[in-house]
């Protein structure tokens, strides 16, 4: 969180904040996956036995998710956001006249917060000279696919999954837990408190294995964007405490 004395005559300084959200975001999602492994440790131990704790491990597990997207919209919403306003004085000329460059080149705010988050990301690399993220980089498919969890969590609508037996692909569509299944088959460890005869998405998906995956690509990905622009990631001095287990 970055303050700025700000002088009022006839009054006592004021002070301006200027909040990081992108940094509680990713700090929220590693403390829930943590939350999550201990209680999936206690499990596999046979220890557990709180009557609540496949309520808050579930809790743990889909916010960790949500809050590793809420990371990356809000990651290149703050850069935007301090192009645009010129606040970038705690950085060295050569940043700045990348931020600069950046805020003078998409300065319209309206058609920025319009574009998809990963237009954003793409669209700011072109401004800075820099090659764009590749549909076949690993972290990139990774961080779309997690984007598609987020968005079928938040724009939920009930289907009906078949399991135990095949799918004629002829005759019925694609469920969205079929989808994911195919997706992320073998990117995590599955979710051990999930039942036998339950689909993969969500019981068996959501559990720390795909939290610790959503968190670890999202940072992966932001890691390279900034590489990429050369800029100091904002997450630098806090990754001590971004561990997942």
């Amino acid at each position: 969180m970055d303050r700025i004395p700000l002088e009022v005559q006839g009054e006592e300084s004021a002070i301006r904040f200027r909040d990081c959200f992108s940094v509680r975001y990713i700090q929220s999602a590693a403390l829930l996956c943590r939350l999550a492994f201990a209680i999936e440790q206690e499990y596999l131990k046979g220890s557990l036995h709180e009557p609540d704790a496949q309520l808050r491990h579930e809790a743990f597990t889909l916010n960790a998710v949500l809050s590793a997207v809420s990371f990356l919209e809000s990651t290149i919403n703050e850069l935007h956001a301090d192009a645009t306003d010129e606040e970038y004085s705690a950085i060295d000329e050569k940043h700045g006249t990348l931020l600069r460059t950046i805020g003078r080149e998409w300065h319209n705010t309206r058609n920025f917060d319009r574009a998809p988050m990963f237009t954003k990301y793409q669209t700011i690399l072109a401004i800075a000279g820099q090659p764009g993220f590749e549909e076949g980089d690993q972290a990139f498919a990774n961080v779309r696919v997690l984007t598609e969890i987020r968005n079928h969590l938040l724009h939920y609508t009930r289907e009906w999954v078949v399991i135990g037996s095949r799918r004629a692909p002829d005759l019925e569509p694609e469920s969205t837990a079929d989808y994911f299944e195919k997706v992320l088959h073998r990117k995590f460890a599955t979710n051990p408190l999930a039942g036998k005869n339950v689909p993969f998405f969500p019981y068996k998906c959501l559990g720390h294995g795909c939290a610790e995956w959503a968190i670890m690509n999202s940072i992966i990905f932001t890691d390279e964007f900034f590489r990429r622009l050369t800029l100091p990631a904002p997450y630098e001095g806090i990754r001590d405490d971004l561990g997942t287990r």
